[in-house]
């Protein structure tokens, strides 16, 4: 599947990124200078430029006022989602102020929401949400796996890890899910009715 790779102005860059054929890069602002650590040439450069002080040149710029109700990230979501993408990966969403980080989890949701899949990814860590769905982890993943109720949520299961759940209610209110962890063995979380967000320990193999 392919995927929009895009760049935030906070913390968790990868050491290398390799972008393939039909990929698109998004840079939010001053996400620009964090693609550009990675040498990695974005294909649209959005925001309203008060981060990053300049327009860059040479590159596909859509320009918003500063006075605006959406983030540049989530701007970014939308540029991706209106050419049709399915699959995205946000770097440098995290580790910086918390209501930006808050923010961008929040827009993994408006993802899950549209019948997308987004992963928020972190310098130890990263994020993802579901809605009326499941997700499979291979059994080489390793670590901790936290489950959150974005919503009251209905019809969560949890197989093959620590401790399981079967058709479960999980409420905003009760974290319930918090710090399960992978056994070795080939796992699954799902959920009938309503958005989960779950936050994992960084690892290269996860997702089966």
């Amino acid at each position: 599947m392919q995927t929009c790779y895009i760049f935030s102005a906070a913390d968790g860059l990868p050491e290398k990124l390799e972008i393939k054929k039909g990929d698109l890069v998004i840079a939010a602002d001053l996400g620009f200078e964090n693609a550009g650590k990675l040498g990695v040439k974005p294909d649209i450069v959005l925001g309203d430029f008060d981060s990053l002080g300049y327009e860059p040149s040479g590159i596909e710029i859509i320009k918003h006022p500063v006075r605006k109700d959406d983030t540049d990230t989530l701007l970014a979501i939308k540029v991706g989602l209106g050419k049709g993408y399915k699959k995205f990966v946000i770097y440098g969403g995290t580790g910086g102020r918390l209501d930006h980080t808050i923010a961008n989890i929040q827009s993994l949701a408006f993802l899950a929401e549209n019948n997308a899949f987004g992963i928020l990814k972190g310098d130890k860590y990263c994020v993802t949400a579901i809605k009326n769905r499941s997700v499979s982890f291979c059994e080489k993943a390793r670590g901790n796996v936290s489950v959150f109720a974005f919503e009251k949520v209905s019809g969560v299961s949890i197989s093959g890890l620590l401790y399981e759940l079967e058709n479960a209610e999980l409420s905003p209110c009760f974290p319930l899910g918090v710090s399960n962890e992978f056994i070795g063995k080939k796992s699954e979380i799902s959920v009938k009715n309503g958005t989960l967000i779950f936050i994992m320990t960084e690892m290269k193999k996860q997702l089966v």
